[in-house]
């Protein structure tokens, strides 16, 4: 455990004060961006689309961002949506894009652009399938407009990382046609027992975030009452959404299920050893003094997926310790485990062993003052780091002296820094993992045609929810349809082929995880690499040299 310059309690509750009134206020290094409002409506028409242009417009005067709104879906072209980050659809209704104009704006998401959708939104272009993943969940009904209980899921997300635990508001509550759980990382749900005509039952999602085929969406059932775009906490709410879909804020999006939580406001497990503490406030932990340890005493853990958000006033220096055995010494707990620092130029890093990447790291990380998500992804003896769903550090111990496969976690409280939502998963050791694979510019690893006979093409492909995208990790193969990712031929030279066929435990259906992000051939010791740096739809995925490019790195389930 690293010595910190202590920072003032007082600058963590001065952030924690205004975050409870309004919400994490935009970087005032954001760079200026651009912004489109559509508000078209081929059907029902909500008197407060002016209130949300202006809105709109007054965030962008104090955000760096500018605005312009239009109902012209003539905008909708490749020249005309290259001139911003995000587009919002405000409360637009029915039909609103021709065929030519839903392929430039597919394109212009593809290309690495962002929607935000309000209200409405989801009652729009039913007949349009990209934009019904898009948008998450399409509209089904709503009873009447009366005041309902929101709970925030999520308060890492800059949209929602102000608002309290549970509000009570008043507006027009959507039931939605599906879920869009499974696709998307819900930030906020309705609470049914707190308002008639809810349909969606124990789990009504409100608010969610996603990536979506390169791009960011980020959808609020919020928004149809006019009095509403006055609220401060719905401002927060729209501010943030357009701060992340414009990319000027990181979130970890990935869908989230199966985790039990171990701090969300409740201490009970937790104990303090050495200097320093933690004030518990907010549902957030803040520390002070130290350099102490407050580690969960509850239990042991093994092999888990452990996700938490934190934030730094300043360069503050602090960490998550894994790994550790029991006791009240955290120094002892530092010299049994591992610490994953947080702060002081460190963020990500396996500290002593380990430095994360760097050019990863910088790419994910939000600035002090504003929330951040790791998850430590824990099998075996590899640690996985992932900074707001990027993966910035792949570790594997060594050292004979310390083991990942048990042991205790712990927050540090060196300083300052604050903590919330502490999650886990465990994972049962090896229990396999079903998911996508993504590359690096967010396109998926897709078996061609959805075929599972042997020699079938591996390739790349716009993410959808079909099953030839579901890749389990089983030990160290990877399998979907029922079969292995493979190498024609058991070939080891550059340029194999890589293809689906049945398992038969050949080396060349065998993978491990490589710098970087990698994927490498057991039989070759080559990585899995998208051929010619493409990165189209049904581009061929092949083994090549390992050299560390964006064409060769991948996130597994």
């Amino acid at each position: 455990m690293r010595p910190l310059t202590r920072v003032l309690a007082t600058a963590a509750a001065a952030l924690l004060a205004m975050a409870g009134t309004g919400g994490t206020p935009a970087s005032a290094a954001d760079a200026p961006y651009d912004v489109l409002v559509f508000s078209k409506t081929a059907g029902f028409r909500h008197d407060a689309i002016p209130a949300g242009i202006q809105l709109i417009r007054d965030l962008g005067a104090a955000n760096s961002f500018t605005v312009t709104a239009t109902e012209d879906a003539g905008r909708f072209t490749a020249t005309n949506l290259a001139q911003f980050e995000a587009v919002v659809f405000l409360n637009t209704t029915g039909d609103v894009l021709n065929s030519t104009q839903q392929t430039a704006f597919e394109n212009y998401i593809r290309a690495g652009g962002g929607y935000v959708g309000v209200h409405a939104a989801s009652d729009t272009e039913y007949d349009w399938p990209f934009y019904g993943e898009l948008v998450g969940a399409y509209f089904a009904s709503h009873p009447a407009i009366q005041a309902a209980t929101v709970r925030t899921e999520n308060r890492a997300h800059a949209a929602t990382a102000g608002l309290a635990p549970a509000a009570t508001r008043t507006d027009e509550w959507y039931n939605f046609r599906s879920n869009p759980r499974s696709s998307a990382r819900v930030l906020s749900t309705l609470d049914e027992s707190s308002y008639s005509g809810g349909s969606m039952g124990g789990d009504h999602p409100h608010t969610w975030c996603k990536t979506y085929q390169g791009g960011r969406s980020f959808y609020t059932g919020a928004g149809h009452t006019q009095s509403s775009y006055t609220e401060s906490g719905f401002r927060a709410l729209i501010l943030g959404g357009i701060r992340y879909a414009a990319n000027r804020t990181k979130a970890d999006c990935r869908p989230e299920t199966g985790y039990t939580t171990l701090y969300n406001g409740s201490t009970t497990g937790w104990s303090q050893a050495g200097p320093g503490s933690f004030g518990n406030s907010n549902a957030t932990l803040t520390s002070t003094g130290g350099p102490g340890l407050l580690w969960y005493n509850a239990k042991e853990f093994r092999s888990y997926s452990l996700k938490l958000d934190w934030m730094t006033p300043g360069n503050d220096d602090s960490g998550v310790l894994i790994g550790f055995p029991a006791g009240s010494d955290p120094n002892a707990a530092a010299a049994g485990g591992h610490e994953v620092q947080i702060g002081a130029g460190g963020t990500g890093a396996v500290s002593g062993f380990q430095p994360a990447d760097t050019t990863a790291r910088d790419a994910a990380l939000n600035p002090p003052g504003e929330w951040n998500t790791y998850e430590l992804l824990v099998e075996g003896e590899r640690l996985q780091v992932f900074l707001n769903g990027v993966r910035v550090n792949d570790f594997t111990n060594t050292d004979p002296a310390r083991s990942l496969t048990s042991g205790y976690l712990g927050l540090q409280n060196n300083g300052t820094a604050s903590f919330r939502n502490v999650r886990i998963k465990e994972l049962g050791g090896t229990t396999p993992r079903t998911g996508r694979i993504t590359s690096s510019t967010g396109k998926c690893v897709d078996v061609a045609g959805n075929s599972s006979a042997d020699g079938t093409k591996i390739q790349l492909w716009s993410c959808t929810s079909g099953t030839n995208q579901q890749w389990t990790v089983n030990g160290s193969t990877l399998r979907a349809l029922g079969k292995c990712m493979g190498v024609a031929g058991g070939s080891t030279a550059n340029g194999g082929l890589v293809q689906l066929s049945s398992c038969t435990g050949a080396a060349g259906q065998n993978w491990t995880a490589g710098a970087n992000g990698s994927l490498v051939n057991v039989a070759s010791g080559r990585c899995l690499d998208a051929n010619g740096a493409s990165t189209a739809d049904g581009t061929q995925l092949i083994i090549w040299g390992c050299h560390g490019a964006a064409n060769q790195r991948w996130v597994l389930p």
